[in-house]
């Protein structure tokens, strides 16, 4: 049994390449199908159990009611040859009383004994004439020969027994109903079908244990993975099955491998950012006494230096980024997680935003609700969102906070021409640029902006992504885990130049 050491699974093993162009996409085959190992192995085990049963109640079926035909079958032939050898008995007096003579016979219940003698027919039922005695049969016994046969009368198995009686030129016939066999036969059908049915069940039963036993395995590598995802890389699996030991070293050297070359990448980008934070200082103070001389340089030479300072503003920022970057990969250890009230965070982390001219519509859903949260990276996210927005997209229409499920969701609708299918995965990555009349990725930002807002959501446990905006633009959607509470009514529209205490 494996456990991962903190805690769904893939659909089977295997290996395969994501296409180019796919950014996230699971492969082909390993997107979700109708039916899992899980259902297969139960389906499996339920088919199984009910093709054997069904297999050995057929043969005990068989097998009894051979058994008891032939008993029945045995016992009424001998009872027609001692009724028989009583007729014969009674027919050879001077006088003999027909009516007697069969009614006299100890028959047993449903049968109905004949005689043809004289060239007349007798017997003891008033319904029953000699037309239910098949004709071959009578054919056979007029013929000098003994015979039986099972036929269908009144819907019922019956057979009957002729013997021809030599001595008085008569033949004795009776019939004998197999009604009491028939239901003992039903009986024993039903009790087979619920017995197989019974099986079956047990064997689905059957199935999903083993299932569960087996996918257990798969079902912890799969919640270890998902932690590690999150950015959890102390997770580690922990096993004392002999048979999965190797897979549970291979996949805890995984995750060391893992966390090590990301602490490497960290540090590396967080050494060489640092290390130009000193050299870009210089330059800037540099740059700041020159500027007290820009009236002394030529038009020319003020141009360059004016392009010059602008590109070293960009280089700072971007290595603010860098830095920023590198203090989300190294560890988790920098989060300061508080319980705080939705509403007021929001409130806090907009009223540095009133300037640019949107609306803001918080639900009454969310108010009195709590979120577990980081404040600075927080604040970060809602900054670089509707900073992007504004450099790059024409600024924000309108931001919408609601509450989904459990789940806080932040949606920031632009006025920008909107991105295209391809690009709205890529968007998030370190470095990114847009194609085509993309001017949200064409401008002259760092291209780590929406990569550090995607960062602080994965810190949070959330997502984000990108969709259409039915007037024109993009929606950018933050999705993060939120603590519930009662619900208030709350609806506020920033607008430029407006305080939050003047805005109703």
């Amino acid at each position: 049994m494996i456990v991962a050491s903190t805690s769904r699974p893939k659909r089977r093993f295997g290996f395969s390449k994501v296409r180019p162009g796919t950014p996230g996409e699971l492969p082909l085959q390993f997107r979700t199908r109708r039916f899992g190992m899980r259902a297969w192995q139960v389906t499996g085990f339920a088919l199984g159990a009910l093709i054997l049963s069904v297999i050995l109640s057929s043969s005990a079926y068989e097998l009894v009611r051979n058994l008891a035909l032939r008993s029945e079958q045995s016992a009424d032939l001998r009872q027609a040859y001692v009724s028989a050898s009583l007729v014969n008995a009674g027919l050879r007096t001077s006088t003999p009383n027909i009516v007697e003579i069969l009614s006299g016979l100890e028959v047993p219940s449903g049968s109905t004994p004949f005689l043809f003698y004289d060239s007349k027919w007798y017997s003891t039922s008033l319904q029953a004439g000699r037309n239910v005695i098949p004709v071959d049969l009578r054919h056979i016994v007029s013929n000098k020969s003994p015979a039986f046969q099972r036929f269908i009368l009144n819907s019922k198995v019956s057979m009957a027994v002729g013997i021809p009686l030599v001595a008085s030129h008569s033949y004795y016939y009776e019939i004998f109903s197999f009604s009491d066999l028939e239901r003992t036969l039903r009986l024993l059908t039903y009790s087979l079908a619920l017995a197989s049915a019974l099986t079956t069940l047990a064997g689905a039963a059957m199935g999903l244990w083993t299932s569960r036993r087996l996918l257990a395995p798969l079902e912890e590598i799969a919640n270890a993975a998902s932690e590690i995802a999150k950015g959890d890389f102390e997770t580690h699996l922990v096993t004392n099955d002999s048979d999965l030991l190797a897979l549970a070293s291979s996949f805890n050297s995984m995750v060391d491998a893992l966390k090590n070359k990301i602490a490497q990448d960290a540090r590396f980008a967080s050494d060489v950012s640092h290390e130009l934070r000193s050299p870009l200082t210089t330059i800037q103070n540099s740059l700041e006494i020159i500027n007290h001389r820009k009236d002394e340089m030529t038009p020319r030479t003020r141009q360059a230096f004016e392009f010059l300072v602008d590109e070293i503003a960009r280089f700072d920022r971007l290595v603010q980024d860098l830095l920023e970057i590198a203090s989300s990969d190294s560890t988790s250890t920098n989060l300061v997680m508080e319980d705080l009230g939705t509403f007021e965070l929001l409130e806090n982390c907009f009223r540095s935003n009133r300037s640019s001219g949107f609306i803001l519509d918080i639900s009454a859903q969310l108010s009195g609700t709590r979120i577990y949260a980081d404040k600075r990276r927080f604040e970060r996210i809602i900054d670089n969102l509707v900073e992007n927005a504004s450099k790059y997209a024409g600024g924000l229409e309108r931001v919408r906070a609601l509450r989904v499920g459990d789940s806080l969701r932040l949606q920031f609708e632009d006025r920008g021409p909107g991105i295209p299918d391809h690009d709205k995965v890529r968007i998030f990555d370190r470095f990114a640029r847009g194609s085509g009349r993309d001017r949200r990725m064409l401008g002259r930002g760092t291209g780590l902006g929406l990569s550090i807002v995607q960062e602080h959501v994965r810190t949070h446990r959330g997502r984000i992504w990108v969709e259409d905006r039915n007037e024109g633009g993009s929606i950018f959607v933050v999705e993060l885990p939120l603590q519930v509470g009662q619900d208030v009514l709350w609806e506020t529209t920033f607008e430029t130049g407006a305080s939050v205490d003047e805005v109703s």
